[in-house]
Order: C-alpha cells, then sequence, then structure tokens
C-alpha cells in the first residue's frame, strides 16, 4: 500500500526529478507534470519522447503546460499530495521577460488553486488534496538580516540605492554611517522583493497558503536558498551561479563576478531541498507556514569560483567586474532553525562534497554551451547591468 500519489509540477526538471526519486523511495506513487522547456532540458539525454532519461522510469509522465486548458485538472486523477516546483527561474531574465514571467509563475499559480478550489469534498467533507507543498525562493527577502556593528541591534535595510551603487560601495551602513554586519535570515525578516521573479515567488506563497487555509489543505512554501547539484542546466544562462560558473571554467573562460565578489550567499545541494520537500509531504503535521530551506552557511562568491576552478583543475582566476545587476542584493544566507524544529528536516550535504559531486556528474554530461555573453547583452541593453 503507498502513503499516497503525488502529483510534482516540474518534475523532470533539476530539483523535482531528485524530489521523484525521494517520493518513490518513501513509498508514494508519483506523476510529473512537465512542459519539458528547452532552456531548462536543452542540455539532457533524452528518450524518444523527449523526456530526460534520469527521470525515474516508476513515474508516471505527463507532457502538458499548466496554463493550457484541461491540462492540470486531467492530470490529477487520483491525486492525494500536491508539490508545485514548475517554474521560469531567472532574477535577472525576469526583468526583461516580464509578461512571460508572471504569465508562467503568478498565473499558473492561479490556475492550480483555481482548479483546486472547484473540486469536490470527499463523504466527510474532506479535499481529495490531503497536502501541498511549493517551491518559494529566498530572492523574496531582498536584503537578507544585519546586524549594527558596535551596538548588535538587528535590522532589516533597504536595497542599496542607484547612487550608491554607481559609486562602488556595495557593503551596507546605516543613516549615521555605521557598518552593517550580515548575521542568518529567518523567516519573520520583512520581504522586500527586488525582481519580477522574486515577486512571482511571493505571490506563490501568499496565494497557496490563503487558499490551503479556505480548503484545509495543510500548506508549506519553501524558501529556497542556492540549490546546487547534478541535473542543473549547464547552459542555461539564467540558471544557479555555480552552473554557469562551471560552464565558464569547461569553456576556459573565467567565470564573471558581479561587484567585487565578496557577497554572502547560501549553497545547499539539491538533494536536501529534495528531502526537505518529502519530509513535508510526508508528515501529518497539520502546519500552514513559510520555510527556509538551505544550509545554514555562508560562502562568498569569489570563494565559489575558486572553488569550482580548484576541482575542475582550471589554474582560472574569477574575473571581478566590479559592476552591478539592478535588484541584486549583498547578502543573504539562511537561520534554518524552523524547519528543522517543526519537521526535523536538517541538510546532510557538506559544501565541498557537493560540489566535488557536481563535478563528477557534470563529466559525464554534455559540454555546456556558455550563453554568458547572450544574458550580459540583454542586461546591458535592458540598463539592467551598469
Amino acid at each position: 500500500m503507498t502513503k499516497g500519489h503525488v502529483l510534482v509540477t516540474g518534475g523532470a526538471g533539476f530539483i523535482g526529478s531528485h524530489l521523484v526519486d525521494y517520493l518513490l523511495g518513501r513509498g508514494f506513487e508519483v506523476t510529473v507534470l512537465d512542459c519539458l522547456l528547452d532552456q531548462v532540458h536543452g542540455d539532457a539525454e533524452k528518450d524518444a519522447q523527449g523526456w530526460p532519461v534520469y527521470l525515474n522510469r516508476k513515474a508516471k509522465r505527463i507532457k502538458g503546460n499548466i496554463l493550457d486548458d484541461g491540462v492540470f485538472e486531467a492530470s490529477l486523477t487520483g491525486i492525494t499530495h500536491l508539490a508545485h516546483l514548475a517554474a521560469s527561474v531567472g532574477v535577472g531574465q525576469s526583468m526583461t521577460n516580464i509578461v512571460e514571467y508572471t504569465r508562467n509563475n503568478t498565473m499558473a499559480a492561479a490556475v492550480i488553486l483555481e482548479v483546486l478550489s472547484r473540486m469536490p469534498l470527499d463523504a466527510d467533507g474532506n479535499h481529495p488534496i490531503k497536502r501541498m507543498v511549493v517551491a518559494s525562493s529566498m530572492s523574496i527577502y531582498g536584503e537578507g538580516e544585519y546586524e549594527i556593528e558596535g551596538t548588535g541591534d538587528s535590522t532589516a535595510p533597504e536595497l542599496r540605492s542607484h547612487e550608491q551603487l554607481a559609486e562602488r560601495s556595495w557593503e551596507l551602513f546605516t543613516g549615521e554611517g555605521a557598518k552593517l554586519i550580515p548575521v542568518p535570515t529567518t523567516e519573520k525578516k520583512l520581504l522586500q522583493p527586488a525582481s519580477i521573479y522574486a515577486v512571482n515567488k511571493r505571490d506563490h506563497e501568499e496565494m497557496f497558503l490563503s487558499v490551503g487555509r479556505a480548503l484545509n489543505i495543510p500548506t508549506s512554501a519553501l524558501r529556497l536558498f542556492n540549490a546546487y547539484g547534478s541535473r542543473q542546466a549547464l547552459s542555461n544562462p539564467y540558471t544557479g551561479v555555480a552552473a554557469i560558473f562551471i560552464s565558464r571554467l569547461l569553456n576556459d573562460q573565467p567565470p564573471l563576478v558581479f561587484e567585487d565578489g565578496e557577497q554572502k550567499r547560501d549553497f545547499v545541494h539539491v538533494m536536501d531541498v529534495a528531502n526537505a520537500f518529502a519530509t513535508i509531504l510526508e508528515s501529518d503535521k497539520r502546519v500552514w507556514d513559510v520555510f527556509n530551506v538551505g544550509s545554514g552557511k555562508s560562502i562568498t562568491v569569489n570563494d565559489i569560483a575558486r572553488t569550482l576552478a580548484r576541482l575542475l583543475q582550471k589554474n582560472i582566476a574569477p574575473d571581478i567586474l566590479q559592476k552591478y545587476r539592478v535588484g541584486d542584493i549583498r547578502h543573504c544566507f539562511a537561520d534554518i532553525s524552523k524547519i528543522r524544529d517543526v519537521f526535523g528536516v536538517t541538510p546532510q550535504r557538506d559544501f565541498e562534497e557537493g560540489m566535488a559531486e557536481l563535478i563528477e556528474w557534470v563529466k559525464t554530461a554534455k559540454k555546456p554551451v556558455d550563453k554568458t555573453a547572450v544574458s550580459m547583452a540583454e542586461l546591458s541593453s535592458s540598463k539592467l547591468m551598469v
């Protein structure tokens, strides 16, 4: 007897496919709904039907777009749990493709939730979907949390001004000139989304939580920090920074680093992300809330570039551009105590070990095409990179 039947939207993608493996391993049935966008799946080896060969054969597959009439409804047969990961992903690209991102992200979420709101209840008055988990993003925070140097007082600063960034002054200060020191960001931090993608993800959270409460479906929104690992789209210039850097290094080009490279981020292994989703879907706790999913540790972008160069045995230093992208934040890394305390989820994979594993996978994958110049040109022409 299975634990239930999970529909994973975007289940053929980087995170989704790992989640499929976890769910099947824990005794769930799984159906994948994915439209197989070329930007996401262009590098992957595919079967005769166009599905990535890494996708678990035990999962039922439906190729379709949530926005097309009847597609989502048709995928719900027998479904008891929902994991919504399908989305257009890319902070920079979202600022030039605003309509596309809002349609694929916010409107697709609206389609899902409206369909769920119209489903008939069972004989006991319960909704057929027993639990939902939706992928959110750390990008909705804007800047992370800080303390004022010398006082230890907590603060949530505004985004840096164009004037400050034009002066190449990268760090944050109070109005009185005191330096702000980055600290782990909690879920209570004020949300200041600085891109269309981030706004879309905030919409995801609020839409799913509000409808989940109305339908009495326990719902969690997972604020994912920088996920990395096997099955990333290495030729997608709008994907995670680790994949972009690897693509550059494998083509004997230096990683391009914005600002001075000392901005701090939180990198979490994709299997730790998949475990967080699977654990919550498996739980019987009746929770409607948001949770950080990260490593709980910070690393600078420069250190990421140097680590990858060393692991790839490339004697190539990063190119520090001293340029900025509109909407970029300085520091943000996760406080992960909430998801640990509520669901017992803790990351298991060390950064260096995880990156070495990623490199081994890259060696077996199709050599990526470096499309960084394309994305940089788009940002520059749109006045989003200065």
